[in-house]
Formats: C-alpha cells, sequence, structure tokens
C-alpha cells in the first residue's frame, strides 16, 4: 500500500490529512517539530504517525509509488519533488508552479511520475472555476471565435471580523510581504498593463457573491496574469481584451497598509530583506490569526463573452464562494488542504498525467472536485448573468 508522506503541519494541512486518513489511506506526517505533528493527529482514527522531519530519514522511507506532499515553504518544493523522483514517487504541492519545477517535466515524463502543483485554493480552485466556464462557453449556442473575452478571477483570505490593519495572517506574513515586490502583469482593455508596485493599481472591486447580494472590496492584480491565458485554453484566435488574475482585501486595506507598502518599495538587498524579516516578525505577533479565530474566504471568477460589433454581453457567467471558519477549522484550511487530498486520491487512482502539471483541466475530474466541494464543504454559487 502506498504511503502518502505530508511534509509539513501547519495551520492549512488538518483537514486534507483527516479527510485522507478517513478514506483508509496510510499517512506519515513528518514535521520539524515533532510535538506540532504529534497534536495535529491525535484524535485522528486511521493509519497514520507522525515523524520528526530529517531529510535522509525521509528518503530512506520513501518508495515506488508514494505520494509526498509538500506544505512547506515555496523554497523545498523543488527540493521535495527531486527527492520523490529519485525515490520513484509522486509529488503533490498547492503553490504556483516555479521555473525550476518545470525543469523536472521531462525526467517526471521518463519516469512515469506525477508532479502535481497548483491545487490549493489560489492556485487551484480558482483554476478549476476558470476550466469549467471555458468549457461551459464553447459548448454554447453564442460561442463565436470573434466573440471580445473578459476574464476576471479574485481571490481573498480575509478575517471575518474587521480589525485596524484590514487583514489576519494564517501563516508567516514574509510570504505576503515578498509577493508585493513581484511585479504584475495584466489584460485590461485590450492592451498589457505592468506595474512593479502592484499596490499602486488596487481599485474598488464588486463581485456578486450569490443572485441576491453583491459585496465591494478593493482589488490587486497578482503576478503575471498572462501564462494563465493559454493554461486556461483560450483560444489563440479569441480577442482577449481583459485578462486578470487577482487578489481580494477589505475595504481601507490600502490605506492601513500604507506603511508597509514604503517599506517594502524601499526594501533593497539584504539589508531590505533583513528589514522585511523584521516587519513579518512584527506582523505576525499583532495580526496572526489566533485558535479557533473564525477566518473568511471570498472567491470570485467571471467569464464575459461581447459581440464584435455591437460591444454587448452575449454570455456572462459566474462562479463566487464566500467561505467561513466553523467547527471544521478555518476556511483557508478546508479550502486548501482538500483540494490537495483530492488531487492526492487523483494521483494514486491513476487519473492524472506523468510530468509536471498544475490543477486538472479534464472537465470530468474538475465536475468531479467541484461537486465534492460544494457537497462537502462551501457553496459554490453558479451564476448565469443574462438570464
Amino acid at each position: 500500500m502506498a504511503i502518502i508522506h505530508w511534509l509539513g503541519a501547519g495551520l492549512s494541512s488538518a483537514p486534507g490529512i483527516k479527510r485522507l486518513i478517513g478514506n483508509g489511506a496510510q499517512l506519515w506526517l513528518w514535521n520539524r517539530t515533532l510535538s506540532k505533528a504529534e497534536a495535529v493527529i491525535q484524535a485522528m482514527d486511521g493509519q497514520c504517525q507522525a515523524r520528526t522531519l530529517d531529510w535522509h530519514e525521509l528518503a530512506q522511507n520513501v518508495s515506488k509509488d508514494d505520494v509526498l506532499v509538500s506544505m512547506l515553504p515555496g523554497s523545498f518544493h523543488v527540493q521535495v519533488a527531486q527527492l520523490a523522483l529519485d525515490n520513484q514517487a509522486h509529488f503533490v504541492s498547492s503553490s504556483y508552479l516555479s521555473p525550476q519545477m518545470h525543469d523536472l517535466h521531462q525526467q517526471a515524463l521518463d519516469k512515469g511520475l506525477c508532479l502535481v502543483n497548483e491545487v490549493g485554493l489560489d492556485p487551484g480552485i480558482d483554476h478549476l472555476l476558470a476550466h469549467a466556464l471555458v468549457d461551459d462557453y464553447r459548448q454554447s449556442t453564442v460561442y463565436n471565435d470573434n466573440n471580445h473575452i473578459e476574464f476576471r478571477s479574485f481571490c481573498g483570505g480575509l478575517p471575518a471580523q474587521e480589525n485596524d490593519f484590514k487583514y489576519k495572517f494564517s501563516w508567516s506574513p514574509l510570504g505576503v510581504l515578498t509577493a508585493l515586490r513581484s511585479p504584475a502583469q495584466w489584460r485590461e482593455n485590450a492592451q498589457v498593463k505592468t506595474n512593479s508596485k502592484p499596490w499602486h493599481a488596487m481599485r474598488d472591486y464588486t463581485v456578486a457573491l450569490s443572485k441576491e447580494h453583491t459585496a465591494t472590496f478593493e482589488a490587486i492584480p497578482n503576478r503575471d496574469s498572462l501564462p494563465f491565458i493559454s493554461q486556461y485554453h483560450f483560444d489563440p484566435k479569441w480577442t482577449v481584451d481583459t485578462f486578470i488574475r487577482g487578489s481580494l482585501r477589505l475595504t481601507g486595506w490600502s490605506a492601513a497598509w500604507k506603511d508597509i507598502f514604503s517599506l517594502v518599495a524601499s526594501a533593497q538587498g539584504e539589508t531590505g530583506t533583513a528589514q522585511l524579516t523584521a516587519k513579518s516578525d512584527e506582523l505576525w505577533q499583532k495580526y496572526a490569526f489566533q485558535e479557533g479565530e473564525q477566518d473568511r474566504v471570498v472567491l470570485h471568477v467571471e467569464l464575459l463573452a461581447k459581440d464584435p460589433k455591437t460591444q454587448q454581453p452575449v454570455w456572462r457567467k459566474s462562479y463566487a464562494m464566500d467561505a467561513f471558519g466553523n467547527d471544521q477549522g478555518s476556511a483557508m484550511a478546508r479550502l486548501v488542504s482538500t483540494t490537495v487530498s483530492l488531487a492526492v486520491e487523483a494521483v494514486l487512482e491513476g487519473h492524472i498525467g506523468a510530468g509536471v502539471s498544475a490543477a486538472p483541466d479534464d472537465a470530468t475530474l474538475v465536475s468531479q472536485w467541484l461537486k465534492y466541494l460544494n457537497d462537502h464543504h462551501d457553496t459554490i454559487e453558479h451564476m448565469n448573468h443574462l438570464d
């Protein structure tokens, strides 16, 4: 029986681990601090054990067809993926694909192994919703290669109860601060837009969370959106007027973070890194989610097609989710690690092909995952805005 080696016992791990164990999987939870791993699984019934994360010991215990799940910081993913390849095992992570991970594709193909990435919340569930919308549009009666397309995908992890900082952290703030240093690129009004300081592109963004309820947030573009045009299988012939993936924040966030933006903009070299690390430690002390504190996740993905002559909408549908922490854990943890667990099972069942890949685009698998999330966790509203 294959063993799932789950690396990392952070806040976003427990729900997925519990689901896999409950479904009969054999799972070893590896963590630098053994007591933390033991605390995660102590009340779980099934084939599970906690192990101290020692790289040599891990390598000695990984066997052919096992699955390594990396819930560690992103800098460890390629190391874990290579360890998996060296031991004829598969790999799953919720994080964005890096160029270094892409470089492992041929090696994974040659060995018939899966290195699956971007199967968390964002990236992850947002990808599934994008694929579902594109497939739906392609099959519609109004589909036309000449239609003009607008696509928007925004997600935010938010505090359920607003605070003065308009934000709280589920894990080390350093990742959030570092992400703000990443230039953003997207399409808008039929032009490529770029900004080295994403917060300068902040705008108010109103989303339909259901047919009866809308809410307004602050939104900023997230990294480089353009590669996802092909990842979502947009036809090269389409005229894409707008394509943006971004992050949602509570109204007032940009004002509350003014000093943070100044620090991020001025931080340079080793001194700048040290400054950001110190600020991260400070923010973690002041604005970390406390145990049992309720969080909120808002996700909104929309596809719009317009008549090329009149520019009037001929097709417009969206998916939206407004999820809150509950007795099953935080919304962020549920949505990230449950999706990871679905990916692990898909790998073990042979439903994902060999090589390096992101969230699945197979219509059947997408439909199954979305149905599971809808039935067992949080309602994903599907809206036709032209009805």
